[in-house]
Formats: structure tokens, sequence, C-alpha cells
């Protein structure tokens, strides 16, 4: 994987890029659709490529691991040829999913022993069988096994989790070193910074990976709880000692005005099932502010979704038809919701990416916070 920079916006740590893998390239700033299982949830491929315009999609090595499973992931020919995305696409290591979905698992420096959410069966990752399985799976881009600390932990469980997800990252990097790609394509692999919300943790962590030497580097344990005043701070704290020449991927980030922010604060990549999600509640995202199409108020609007949109859905359907899909359960009203709220969010990025070409990012930014957390 090959990774440069562009242009950088002057008075902040914005920057444009460009990350090179064997599928493709992608533009940064970036946000990368959440596809859990294999798919991003009620989006075709060919609408996440033509009406999205996604670069970039996540797999989730637990859900995969689980459901098909590896051996016909193997057989498949790995997740690509599995689910047709012929573009990159990242995997997270699972860490989270099994610290957040398993209520029954056990920590210890081997690794991390839980029960399937599925069907309650008992499983071990590792460091290095995670590495192993994300082989399998075939992404571009791999995460290290880490452990997800909760927002609000005290600073000495915060040290305690970061000894351990640092001696699990070199042993990751070991099997990474040790083995190859199964499908004749390079596969990078992303270290990831925790600490918590302790600046001296965090500074520590991103010095522990900086020296790794990875392809690039990623940001963890935000968005999990704690302020967002203090999730900046820690992204500042971080991007202060990785290096300037590897993207940085913010994990699990987050609302529109977050990525901006974020991007603000040097952060290349993000991803977010909050799109998808909100959106299959009635939550719509646009340039002038957040709709929630469950209200009365919309019943009788006919005017377009967010008029002159980045979607080929805005101009098609109205306000008060979506809305009456939503109050008719209908899946269609879904659909709609999660193809538009991920157009907007790549559309975002990208204007992003245009302003800071263009030398204006701050100003730019500074007036679309304002307007994307302006509830209509």
């Amino acid at each position: 994987m090959d990774f440069r920079i562009e242009s950088t916006a002057p008075d902040t740590g914005a920057r444009a890029g460009v990350i090179t893998t064997d599928h493709g390239e992608v533009q940064t700033p970036i946000f990368m659709p959440v596809g859990t299982v294999g798919s991003v949830k009620g989006v075709h491929m060919h609408e996440l490529r033509d009406d999205i315009k996604a670069q970039i999609i996540l797999g989730n090595t637990y859900h995969l691991y689980l459901r098909p499973g590896l051996e016909v992931l193997r057989q498949a020919g790995g997740l690509h040829k599995f689910n047709s995305w012929n573009r990159p696409i990242l995997t997270d290591s699972g860490g989270f999913q099994v610290f957040s979905l398993s209520s029954n698992r056990k920590l210890k420096e081997e690794g991390v022993t839980f029960r399937s959410h599925i069907d309650g069966s008992k499983h071990l990752f590792t460091p290095e069988n995670v590495v192993d399985i994300e082989r399998v799976i075939g992404a571009d881009i791999m995460m290290a096994l880490d452990e997800c600390c909760p927002g609000d932990a005290d600073y000495e469980y915060a040290r305690k989790s970061l000894d351990l997800t640092h001696n699990w990252l070199l042993r990751g990097w070991k099997r990474y070193k040790e083995t190859e790609g199964l499908y004749g394509y390079r596969q990078a692999y992303f270290p990831i910074v925790q600490g918590c919300v302790y600046p001296d943790l965090r500074r520590e962590s991103a010095k522990f990976i900086s020296d790794l030497g990875a392809d690039g580097n990623a940001i963890g344990g935000l968005a999990v709880g704690e302020p967002t005043e203090k999730m900046y701070e820690m992204i500042e704290v971080v991007n202060e000692i990785l290096p300037e020449a590897k993207p940085r991927y913010l994990m699990g980030v987050g609302t529109p005005a977050n990525i901006l922010e974020a991007i603000d604060r040097g952060v290349d990549m993000m991803d977010c099932v909050m799109p998808t999600r909100n959106g299959r509640n009635g939550m719509i995202f646009t340039r002038n502010g957040i709709i929630n199409l469950k209200n009365k108020k919309w019943a009788d609007d006919f005017s377009p979704l967010d008029e002159g949109g980045p979607s080929v859905v805005d101009e098609e359907y109205s306000k008060a038809y979506l809305r009456h899909l939503f109050v008719s359960k209908e899946l269609l009203g879904m659909q709609i919701a999660s193809i538009h709220n991920l157009a907007f969010y790549l559309w975002l990025v990208g204007e992003a990416r245009k302003h800071i070409i263009a030398g204006d990012f701050k100003a730019w930014k500074d007036e679309m916070v304002v307007n994307v957390t302006r509830r209509l």
C-alpha cells in the first residue's frame, strides 16, 4: 500500500492525499461505509459504486469469521469475490465486537476467549490467528487485534489495557511479517493507538506504534462514551506524534460534524454505522441540517429530500413520500434513507478534499459544521 499527500490546508492539520492499493486508489479524506457481514445494510454494490460513489468499504472480522465462516470465504477466493466488490476493503480485527457483543468473554495475555452471539459457541481470538483470519478474508487493509478500552475507564485499567494491546501488537506484527496474502495481492496492516482519554498514555501509544513503521496507523478507543471535546483533544495529541507520511484512520467516527473536525485535526480515514443505522430509523443528514422524517411536519412536504443533493434519490423522492414509507414500515424507506445518507457522507468528505486543495478549508469547515448540526 502506498500513500502520498497532495495538498495541506493552511492553519489546520487537514490534508488531501491518495492511498493506492492493488484494488485501486482511494482519495483522502475518505469515509468508508460499514459492510459488517460483507454487505452494507440494504444497499446494492452497484449503488455503492455508482450512486454513493464509495471508494472503500469495511468488513468485520468477528462477524465474517462466524458467518459465513473461513472455509466459505477461502473457497470463494476472499471477500472481494464473495461479495462482488472489486474496490479496496478494510477489515477491523473483531476486537471491538468481542468486547461489545459478547457478554461472556475472558481477557488474558494469550488472547480473548468469547462466546458467539449467534449460538453461544466458544472461540479464541489471538493476535496471530486474527492475522490468519484477515488473510483468509483478504482485505487490502487489516487491523491489529487490540482491546477497545471503555471511554470511562480509570487510569489503572487504561494502563493495563494499553500494555496488553501493545504486547498483542508485537505478536500480530510478527505474524503479519511471516505470512503473505492468499490471493495474489498485497495486504497492509495497521496498528491501533489506544490509551483511553489519558494524554500520556495516548502519546506513549502513538510513539510505540509509529516506531513500528507500518503502512498506516489507526486511532481507536474514541467515540465510546467520552465527551466529544475529549475525543478531539485525543486526536490532536495523537496526530502530533503519528507520522505525517502515513494515513491516519479514526475508527468508528461519527457524525458529520465529528468527521469535519477530525479532518481539521489531520485524520484521513473514517468509518461509522451512523448514516445507515440512523437512516433506517428515519434520520436524514443533509447539507442544511438534520431531518427526523417521522415528525408530522413532513407529512405534506413535497419538496425533494435534499434539493440538489449528491444522490439520485434526493430529487427522485419527496420528504412526504419517504415519511409515508417509514410510517407504513416499508423497507424501501430504509433503503432510500441509507443510500441518501451514505451519498451525503461521501459528498461531505469529497467537498472537504476540494476545499483543502483550494486552500479555504478552514472557513468552509467552520460554516459547514454549523449547517450539518442544525435540526430542521
